[in-house]
């Protein structure tokens, strides 16, 4: 998609994705790319984390990052909280009944987990290592339907990304969101609610207009983003859908992409 901008555009608005644009999948940050986050800040641009990630596996990047008071994406934007102190301004749930007695039908064996917000997740088995952070609660299925939540996450390390999109398309889905990870895991929000329509709430908040937010992303759960972004950049790994939706692409993660962008507008 190709949006263009005059010549004295300038990001009024920082929205960045976490795994794979902030960090690496192994959780690591480059030192680059916080000394670049923090040159937006010192010139004063409000910077939102936008992540698919919950709320205490947010915090900690903020904390590293060492933003400001401020407003946070999580949970694929089912999910805002201002920080600090915490506050939580949004969590949007649905009813998960339906998705999880799908996929107990269509592929048994599946993990399922469900999010509470700020503690961490109830699950029916444990997730591989390094999955998901916070408290975990085994149930089973009837307790993990029993009340609304703000997302489901299924999981099977032994199934492709490519296996979880013809799931979902066989789950049908309807009345939710999903967005297909990089691994077989596969994330359901509430219905119409993804990272833009969170990013859409803050920016009015802020006074920012869409055409001036810079967004950086290289997931599935960015595309929705990207494309409201008045600047949507894709990471260089990055699936080509998601490619496709950003107005550039910059370079991949490990060849300092996010910096390359960070740095072009505040060098």
């Amino acid at each position: 998609m190709s949006r263009t901008h005059d010549l004295n555009w300038r990001p009024k608005l920082v929205a960045l994705d976490i795994d794979g644009t902030v960090v690496d999948y192994d959780g690591t940050m480059p030192e680059q790319i916080r000394d670049a986050i923090h040159a937006v800040v010192v010139a004063g641009v409000p910077v939102v984390l936008a992540t698919g990630r919950s709320w205490h596996g947010t915090q900690p990047i903020f904390d590293h990052l060492g933003l400001p008071s401020g407003p946070s994406i999580s949970s694929n934007g089912a999910v805002i909280v201002n920080y600090p102190p915490q506050e939580i301004v949004q969590a949007i749930t649905f009813d998960p009944s339906a998705v999880i007695n799908s996929v107990e039908e269509l592929a048994p064996g599946t993990l399922i987990a469900v999010e509470e917000v700020g503690r961490g997740y109830r699950l029916n088995s444990h997730f591989p290592d390094g999955d998901l952070t916070g408290e975990m609660i085994i149930e089973d299925v009837s307790q993990l339907s029993s009340r609304p939540v703000t997302r489901v996450i299924l999981r099977d390390p032994h199934r492709s990304d490519t296996d979880f999109i013809e799931l979902a398309k066989q789950l049908g889905l309807h009345g939710v969101t999903y967005f297909v990870g990089w691994s077989a895991w596969l994330d359901i929000a509430p219905e119409g609610v993804n990272k833009a329509t969170a990013l859409i709430d803050i920016a009015a908040d802020l006074g920012v207009a869409a055409a001036d937010v810079l967004a950086l992303g290289d997931g599935r759960n960015d595309i929705e983003m990207l494309t409201w972004a008045g600047r949507g950049v894709a990471l260089g790994d990055a699936p080509d859908e998601v490619k496709d939706a950003a107005t550039q692409v910059t370079g991949s993660f490990a060849d300092g992409g996010t910096v390359q962008e960070l740095r072009r507008w505040f060098g």
